[in-house]
């Protein structure tokens, strides 16, 4: 985190802790900037973002936060791939393939972009009060 600033990162490894590391991290911040509501579903999504990053990329994985002057919260998870993610739908037997659908469902909106070493994931969350 900067400290005094509406903005957080970390690079994370690509290793299985990232993700509790991630959820920490997003939970600790949220707190510290008085966005109690907001924990629990930012650190689902981004527990779901970097599970995905885990899953298909081979480096390191960035997870950022910007708390906008408008209210809403920005959440940016990148990595190496240059693949944008796939939404799917996922059949009830499916142990996994429904983190997208969960990031659609929930959040005000959400995208992809390329960036010059891979892509970023991101999403958006109202918090204003």
């Amino acid at each position: 985190m900067i400290p005094g600033s509406p903005i957080a990162e970390w690079s994370l490894p690509a290793e299985p802790g990232s993700a509790r590391t991630a959820r920490a991290a997003v939970r600790e911040t949220l707190q510290d900037w008085g966005l109690d509501t907001a924990v629990d579903l930012a650190v689902l999504l981004v527990s779901e973002l970097v599970t995905n990053s885990l899953r298909y990329a081979s480096g390191p994985i960035g997870v950022r936060m910007v708390l906008k002057s408008g209210g809403d919260l920005l959440v940016e998870v990148s990595d190496p791939l240059p693949d944008p993610p796939r939404e799917r739908t996922a059949s009830p037997e499916d142990e996994g393939g429904r983190g997208l659908q969960l990031v659609a469902c929930t959040s005000r909106c959400w995208g992809t972009r390329h960036g010059r070493t891979g892509k970023t994931v991101w999403f958006e969350l109202s918090v204003a009060g």
